[in-house]
């Protein structure tokens, strides 16, 4: 009887070891080492139910806590905020914006935007100009970009005004390389930071290579692709060091059109095939050397959509999101330019945002356009899902760059 009992006991316990072993086995199978990997190797997911990354305790990120302790105090209005950059004169008070008034603090605790650009008219000095920017953080409730085009040539605000290093359009320095394209981008972004601003929506990865193009033209690195990418790259990590946020432009590519996006509908045609071994060349590099934000130009390509890029779900999330592997901040080119006009502003932000662009540039009706998002979102026609990721990529982009104190 005592034999029957020990032998029992042996195989409840054979039975239990068996069962653990498949237990373990389940777990494995579903977590396959594949996916451990793409796991580990992926951009942190936002705070969202649906996209959660757990981080591992020993080791946890102090900008992945700092941006979720943010965001579960953010309102949905404070969300989209975050998802739209602006020209000072939109928050009110006199034109051109100079210096802070009582109307544009509170309309920034009311409305709190990703960041604040500021074109030639509102930079009068240094000192002005310093000024003009910390009164601008101080106000708002979430720290801010604050952001201008400083490309060189005739494109540069602050050179003209406030007496920066001065350089011509980058496409005179192509001969000299890239260790010039670094060096002058070091330099401008050195500038930048003294003077106030964290972010510059340069350099242009747009390739010269028609010469009826008036809107790149020498803006352009070069107009051969793989000497541009070369140049870019260069650029991009000149401005990385620097410490100012940097933004390749103007996706996928503006370089070879004839029409002028600021005005009327700009066209590219190239097919897919065509894209990869030309105008997105520069663009694959600069993100290899760590572009921190893209651009989206307003550019039909009309092989792939009959919409313009920055509208594009098929060129922002599946071309340059899902193909391309870019991780970083997406923006759009200024909501105000004549390629999108043909639809109403609250409604072409709406669609930009919902092709996957995290930052819209230029909004001008500053309320209804937050309002008309809102109601979408709360409808369900604007994943929420969606716009917890882009929020979570723009203020990890802030907290990186120390926009966002830890």
């Amino acid at each position: 009887m005592k034999r029957h009992r020990i032998f029992a006991v042996a195989l409840c316990i054979v039975f239990a070891i068996i069962l653990s072993a498949c237990a373990a086995g389940t777990n494995i199978a579903q977590t396959p080492k594949q996916n451990q990997s793409d796991l580990e190797n992926s951009p942190a997911a936002p705070p969202s139910a649906t996209a959660e990354i757990i981080q591992p305790t020993e080791t946890p990120d102090p900008y992945d806590i700092r941006v979720r302790e943010i965001m579960a105090n953010m309102s949905l209005t404070d969300k989209i905020c975050q998802l739209i950059a602006i020209r000072p004169e939109v928050l009110g008070g006199s034109y051109p914006t100079v210096n802070i008034s009582d109307e544009i603090k509170e309309k920034l605790r009311d409305y709190p935007v990703s960041g604040i650009i500021l074109t030639i008219v509102n930079l009068k000095t240094r000192e002005q100009t310093l000024n003009l920017a910390s009164e601008l953080q101080a106000a708002s409730k979430i720290p801010l970009f604050i952001a201008a085009d400083e490309e060189g040539g005739k494109v540069s605000r602050l050179m003209k005004v406030l007496g920066t290093t001065k350089f011509n359009s980058m496409y005179s320095y192509k001969a000299e390389g890239s260790e010039t394209a670094y060096q002058n981008a070091l330099t401008i972004g050195t500038d930048m930071l003294s003077c106030g601003f964290n972010t510059n929506f340069a350099p242009v990865a747009d390739v010269w290579t028609n010469p009826a193009n008036k809107v790149i033209g020498e803006r352009a690195y070069s107009d051969d692709y793989q000497e541009a990418a070369d140049l870019v790259s260069a650029a991009v990590r000149g401005f990385s060091d620097s410490g100012i946020v940097s933004c390749i432009k103007h996706f996928p590519g503006h370089g070879d059109t004839e029409e002028d996006s600021h005005v009327e509908a700009a066209i590219l045609n190239k097919d897919k095939e065509e894209l990869f071994s030309g105008e997105l060349i520069p663009f694959i590099n600069g993100i290899n050397a760590g572009a921190d934000m893209v651009m989206m130009g307003h550019i039909t390509v009309p092989a792939i959509d009959s919409k313009p890029a920055s509208m594009s779900r098929a060129i922002v999330t599946d071309l340059l999101r899902e193909e391309l592997s870019y991780s970083g901040v997406i923006v759009c080119d200024s909501v105000e330019m004549g390629a999108v006009a043909d639809i109403k502003e609250p409604e072409r932000c709406l669609e930009i945002l919902k092709a996957g662009v995290d930052i819209i540039l230029g909004v001008s009706d500053l309320e209804q356009t937050v309002e008309h998002i809102k109601a979408a979102a709360e409808k369900g026609e604007y994943s929420l899902d969606d716009l917890d990721l882009s929020v979570y990529r723009v203020l990890m982009l802030k907290a990186k760059k120390g926009i966002i104190p830890l």
